[in-house]
């Protein structure tokens, strides 16, 4: 299966995570990091999962290298029925009112364009005692075995 691991991120931490998830998930899969900086949303494949990974940035909104993609995504309104893909949000608590409101954001400007969010949308918070891989690396195989009975039905 493909699967496209894409990041958006200030300070790494999204990219470091993609990392591990990539590794997570073994040679059984064609992965391809990138960060939403680079990718254009009218360019995704149908016969690619995407999981992305992103932080929270300001007030509530999305870091830096997300903007090209949601810019894509508000203004040129791509077609993106049949695109699956599962969210992982990074946060922190201490900001409780925008808490991990990026990745929800994200989730929800994608599936306004007809992509299909797979599973609960992943959250860590950066004010407690977990790593990030701690929470996203048990949440991603919760994810890929929802697509493995996906594709069994």
């Amino acid at each position: 299966m493909k699967v496209g691991i894409y990041y958006g991120s200030e300070t790494g931490n999204s990219e470091m995570l993609c990392e591990d998830i990539e590794a997570e998930l073994g040679d059984g899969f064609d992965c391809d990091i990138q960060s939403l900086a680079d990718v254009d949303p009218a360019a995704m494949q149908k016969d690619t999962f995407y999981i992305i990974v992103t932080s929270t940035y300001g007030n509530g909104d999305l870091p830096s290298t997300a903007l090209p993609f949601e810019e894509a995504l508000v203004e040129g309104k791509p077609d993106l029925n049949g695109i699956r893909f599962a969210i992982f949000g990074l946060g922190d608590m201490v900001f409780a009112e925008t808490f991990a409101h990026g990745s929800m954001k994200l989730a929800d400007m994608m599936k306004a364009q007809g992509a299909t969010q797979v599973g609960e949308r992943g959250i860590h918070d950066a004010s407690g005692f977990d790593m990030p891989e701690d929470i996203a690396l048990p949440w991603v195989q919760g994810i890929m075995g929802l697509m493995d009975a996906d594709q069994a039905a």
